[in-house]
């Protein structure tokens, strides 16, 4: 029996499932992952196009389209949470790590458009870590 994983966005308006079958895991560090995320990288999911079950909310969903690059997202129109989505080609289901409830138990696999990636983010920073807002 495959393990199924639930997801959706902040509001709930959006909701689905998808078997834990993935081609790959990465963090995108491109330019447009970073602004459309206000984040200094995109953690997205790659499996096969048709592993989804849209449980409630496809009418919630905004598909954009970058007009030039091989470039998508899909978020809801209520909160603006990523959510799943089909890229140009239609060979991938991207699913935004963020956007699922469970941890999906697949290590990362790599870091891509590295010449993109923010200065700041260094994995060498010695920094504090919270398990709340510090005070």
């Amino acid at each position: 029996m495959s393990t199924k994983l639930e997801g959706g966005c902040l509001c709930g308006a959006i909701a689905f499932e998808v078997v834990q079958d993935f081609k790959a895991f990465y963090h995108c560090h491109c330019s447009q992952c970073q602004t459309l995320t206000g984040s200094a990288f995109a953690s997205n999911l790659f499996t096969h196009p048709d592993n989804i079950d849209w449980l409630k909310g496809e009418s919630f969903i905004i598909k954009y389209e970058h007009p030039e690059r091989e470039f998508s997202k899909s978020f809801c129109k209520v909160c603006g949470s990523s959510v799943p989505f089909i890229n140009k080609r239609k060979s991938s289901l991207i699913i935004p790590a963020g956007s699922l409830s469970l941890d999906v138990g697949v290590p990362l696999e790599a870091n891509i458009f590295v010449t993109e990636k923010v200065c700041r983010l260094t994995s060498e920073e010695k920094v504090k870590n919270y398990d709340y807002f510090p005070e």
